[in-house]
């Protein structure tokens, strides 16, 4: 679907987050649908001059060995050539190889350097990210290694909220299309036609959530927004699924009575399956 699509490319477009690893606030942001954290954040577990440090490690042989394997099976632009004479070279003393000497000798998308105080620095592929935490410190990359991954587990919960939370808004479209061409007719007011589509949504609500719109607002009053947008991922996928089946059963002429009645069990059905599928899963059985 054209919106799920949609949310997911925003998602990742403006992504630039960070996390902390051992007091270190470290930058991560999206490149290319990929990974990339900053070398230089992670430098600081060590140093003030993190460009320093990130030369070190660029010149150490096992390191040119890694970046240079690492462009060939990702990288059809990489040019070997160049990578084997910064190999080669790396025997002698006087060697130095910085981001920026790597990146526009080989046409090296694993690092990517830029100047500036606010978005600039050395950012890297996670791949090498972590390898470069592991030379600065074996307990450090363990430690960004679990952060990241709590992290992108987060933002995976986020995208997938969000997805099904736009599901709901599509399908809520659906519903009112339906109610408009077979509950909409012309001698309604503006206001009993307002009135027909709040009770539809506010039917679901109750099938739902066990309540009205308003009722929620008066229970919660400190909170912004509505019900759903505090609904489970759960939840919101039934409910995308209950305006679907509702849509058909306007168009069938069902009674707003008939409607609730196979919505509930609609609703009691999935949540039902859902929740059991959770938990195998999660290795807990069924619920009991």
């Amino acid at each position: 679907m054209c919106f799920v699509k949609l949310a997911l490319l925003c998602h990742n477009k403006t992504m630039k987050n960070k996390l902390t690893v051992h007091g270190v606030d470290v930058s991560y942001k999206k490149i290319n649908d990929e990974d990339f954290i900053s070398l230089t954040d992670l430098a600081k577990f060590k140093t003030d001059a993190p460009d320093k440090v990130i030369g070190t490690w660029m010149r150490v042989y096992n390191t040119i060995c890694y970046l240079g394997t690492w462009e060939i099976l990702h990288n059809p632009n990489f040019k070997p050539h160049i990578y084997e004479g910064f190999r080669i070279e790396s025997s002698e003393n006087s060697f130095w190889l910085s981001p920026q000497k790597w990146a526009q000798g080989t046409n090296a998308v694993g690092i990517i350097s830029k100047p500036g105080r606010y978005g600039g620095g050395t950012f890297a592929h996670k791949d090498i990210a972590f390898k470069f935490a592991s030379w600065l410190s074996v307990e450090f990359e363990l430690y960004l290694i679990k952060e990241f991954q709590r992290l992108k587990y987060e933002e995976q919960k986020h995208v997938e909220w969000s997805v099904k939370r736009e599901l709901a808004k599509i399908n809520y479209r659906i519903q009112t299309d339906a109610i408009k061409t077979s509950l909409i007719i012309p001698q309604l007011t503006p206001a009993q036609i307002g009135y027909t589509y709040a009770s539809e949504a506010d039917m679901l609500n109750v099938v739902l959530f066990g309540k009205t719109a308003g009722q929620w607002r008066s229970e919660n009053p400190t909170l912004d927004g509505n019900m759903r947008d505090y609904a489970t991922i759960h939840q919101l996928l039934v409910l995308a699924n209950m305006e679907t089946h509702n849509a058909s059963f306007i168009t069938e002429g069902l009674s707003q009575e008939d409607r609730m009645k196979r919505l509930g069990g609609i609703a009691e059905r999935e949540l039902r399956v859902l929740m059991y599928s959770v938990n195998n899963l999660l290795g807990k059985g069924e619920n009991k």
